[in-house]
């Protein structure tokens, strides 16, 4: 197995909720030598020096160097997934059901029948209410399962049936059997789970994530089946390489959240934040506006995000020529929805023939837009020329989405290659 392989499959185990792959990220880096700023404080860095800023679902991660040029790296943290609703419990044949709704583009029947379990954050009540203490919770096992109905009940099933989201798509937490307080029951499991009284837990926001294990397969093994590739794949590529550069500028890597909802948010890649962090570390290194501006026209952002394979079994869906194929190396996406121009795919183009990592273009098929990235709006909002990259993938938005495990270890080499430049 590849070095990169095993570090990805640790991400996909460890990432169970946006929450949770910060705090992964913030205590991987501590490991590396990052030390934490905090964002609503004046930063003091020095050149040299390697720091990260977290924000709940949102991290950057900085190497100083000597010369003040910037370079960026973003990927995003959240997936398509059932977010669970406040005071969520239903009663109905014989089981406890949670209201749930979709976050983001997801492929509901992908989620049925398997094992789910639930992941995020709580926030519980101290003695100053402008400042609840956060906590991140995850039981670490399976809880929920959303259950289809009987093909002996559903004839037309696998003729293609629409689910509605409000009807099909709630998962059930147990049975009930005599007398049963269902009021309060996901806030006293809470509560049990993080030794709180239940009256302290003042809100939470809590994924159902599928609990399959990364998995490689194949009779080589060179297949990687797993939930959440899209993005995780890109968190590890773009801190692995931003900690293995040997660049002198500035560079950063930047997880943002809610990329699957439009990104704008103040976690989002449409915010104002990254520009505030920037703002901030050329104060405590003396740069003015100007200088700033000036690292950053000069400079260049990689927006790291899945993207699509061409399908084995429905090869009609791709571009007649530009079309990734699984084990053809990282996908270089050019279609006017993403960020790259003739500019900066010739600047990829070039990392690539330079370092021998095989790089393959993607372009959608004419007549299918496919989704968006957060390469054009950090690119806008900095007015940074930018390019979009990822590893190939089937199923994207998937409850299990696959890949080869090969292209991460090209997708690592090119942000590594990126930042060192």
């Amino acid at each position: 197995m590849a070095e990169w392989t095993k570090e990805l499959m640790k991400w996909l185990g460890g990432g169970q909720s946006p929450w949770h792959t910060v705090e992964m990220a913030a205590r991987w880096l501590e490991e590396r030598g990052f030390e934490a700023l905090s964002l609503n404080r004046p930063f003091s860095v020095k050149r040299g020096g390697r720091y990260y800023v977290e924000n709940g679902t949102f991290l950057a991660a900085v190497t100083v160097g000597q010369k003040d040029v910037i370079r960026i790296a973003a990927a995003h943290t959240d997936w398509p997934c059932m977010r669970v609703k406040p005071q969520p419990e239903l009663i109905s044949g014989g089981c406890c059901r949670l209201s749930v709704e979709p976050y983001g583009g997801a492929i509901l029947n992908t989620w049925l029948d398997r094992p789910l379990g639930l992941a995020g954050v709580v926030l519980l009540r101290t003695d100053d209410p402008m400042k609840p203490e956060r906590r991140l919770i995850s039981w670490d096992k399976p809880l929920l399962v959303i259950p289809n109905v009987a093909i002996h009940m559903n004839r037309e099933v696998n003729k293609g049936v629409p689910y509605k989201a409000n009807v099909d798509m709630l998962p059930i937490c147990r049975t009930v059997q005599g007398e049963f307080e269902k009021n309060g029951y996901l806030v006293r499991q809470i509560a049990e789970r993080l030794q709180v009284q239940p009256e302290d837990v003042l809100s939470f926001e809590l994924c159902a994530y599928c609990c399959a294990e990364p998995t490689l397969l194949g009779f080589e093994e060179d297949l990687l089946t797993s939930p959440r590739l899209d993005n995780l794949s890109s968190v590890h590529a773009c801190l692995q390489g931003l900690a293995d550069a040997q660049g002198d500028g500035i560079n950063v890597a930047v997880l943002y959240d809610n990329e699957e909802i439009g990104s704008n948010t103040r976690r989002g890649a449409d915010s104002s934040t990254l520009t505030v962090i920037l703002e901030k570390l050329a104060l405590s290194l003396g740069l003015d506006r100007g200088a700033l501006l000036d690292a950053c026209l000069n400079g260049m952002l990689l927006s790291c995000d899945a993207a699509h394979a061409v399908h084995p079994n429905h090869p009609e869906y791709a571009d007649f020529s530009c079309a990734p194929v699984l084990g053809g190396g990282v996908a270089l996406k050019r279609s006017p929805r993403y960020s790259s121009d003739a500019e900066t795919c010739a600047v990829i183009q070039g990392l690539c023939d330079a370092n021998r990592i095989p790089l393959q273009i993607y372009m959608n098929r004419a007549d299918l837009p496919g989704g968006s990235t957060v390469g054009s709006m950090a690119s806008a909002l900095l007015a940074m020329p930018a390019a979009d990259i990822g590893v190939p993938i089937l199923a994207m938005h998937s409850a299990c989405e696959t890949m080869c495990a090969a292209d991460q270890d090209a997708f690592v080499r090119l942000c590594t290659a990126f930042f060192s430049a």
